[in-house]
């Protein structure tokens, strides 16, 4: 939902060039790991596909309709439908041990408290449940200005309480992330940056306010196994082009695996298929749309309106 603006300027720093998709690991890991029923944190215009054998309920702290007033740039966005209006990071309205799955995809970069949203994550999970997520490589992203949040970072967000560093989240996203870099040789962009960061700050605008690569994230996955007495195993971890895509498993007993690993292949090729044709159908639509509004702001089409309203009239009366 952050909406930064690009630099148009071609010698401008920019983003890396994330790696190549080798492994489609959200359709794979989803079909080997999500049995039963579960919930998605945030999922919008992008909820994960799941095998036929998982159900899931969305969880969003808006409905659909105050997420277009709250987010001008997603009103012409098909959003997934909100099942439970709750806090993503505390599930307050969700019991203790009651879950065999949540999904959170690129949802831990805009919590507060990253380390205390996955404990509580953790206790909402049956024995053997499953966490599913996926983070942002900053390097990737219009984040890549941003330092890496340090695990010494997180912890005393954890322990002492996330107030005490979120002024200075906002503060970097008016400095490093909003503007281009015309606009940063400007000498009153601190300024403007910091009104910025002061307006989205006001309206808790939902920013990303830790940073990872794929690397530093596992090392916090690491400490939370350690911190939390070995209450989950990383079952799998692996890069998706720009983002790190983690399963993982909250001890108990293991259920049985969700299917042979010898149709995930073809379900990930059928995704890919779906969403190349939903994107060729989108740019079709769009073209088609151009097109009729160039020709109905012809001449033509304004000198032949009589004609078409009067045989609309006939038409009619047939």
């Amino acid at each position: 939902m952050d909406s930064p603006q690009p630099s148009a300027e071609p010698n401008a720093p920019k983003p890396a060039d994330p790696p190549p998709l080798y492994f489609e690991a959200r359709a794979e890991l989803a079909y080997r790991y999500l049995a039963g029923e579960g919930l998605e944190i945030g999922a919008l215009n992008w909820p994960l596909p799941v095998p036929p054998w998982a159900t899931v309920r969305n969880v969003d702290r808006m409905t659909p309709e105050r997420l277009r007033e709250e987010y001008p740039e997603m009103a012409e966005v098909t959003l997934a439908e909100v099942d439970v209006l709750d806090d993503g990071e505390r599930l307050e309205s969700i019991d203790d041990d009651s879950q065999d799955f949540i999904v959170a995809n690129h949802f831990l970069e805009h919590t507060d408290d990253p380390i205390g949203t996955i404990e509580r994550h953790l206790a909402k999970l049956k024995p053997g449940g499953v966490l599913f997520y996926a983070v942002p490589d900053k390097r990737y992203t219009f984040d890549f200005r941003r330092e890496v949040t340090s695990l010494e970072h997180l912890l005393r967000d954890h322990e002492e309480g996330p107030g005490r560093s979120r002024r200075e989240h906002y503060d970097e996203w008016g400095r490093l992330v909003v503007g281009s870099e015309r606009d940063r040789e400007d000498p009153d962009f601190p300024r403007r940056g910091e009104e910025i960061a002061r307006r989205l700050e006001a309206e808790d605008f939902s920013i990303h306010h830790h940073t990872w690569t794929g690397a530093t994230f596992l090392e916090m996955l690491l400490h939370c196994r350690r911190a939390f007495d070995d209450e989950f195993e990383i079952e799998a971890a692996c890069r998706r082009e720009m983002e790190v895509v983690v399963v993982l498993r909250k001890t108990g007993a293991s259920p049985d695996p969700a299917a042979s690993g010898e149709t995930a292949p073809e379900l990930a090729a059928e995704v890919q298929r779906l969403r190349t044709q939903i994107s060729l159908l989108e740019r079709e639509l769009d073209k088609t749309g151009r097109e009729l509004r160039h020709v109905k702001q012809s001449s033509s089409w304004r000198m032949t309106e009589p004609l078409r309203s009067a045989k609309a009239r006939l038409g009619r009366r047939r």
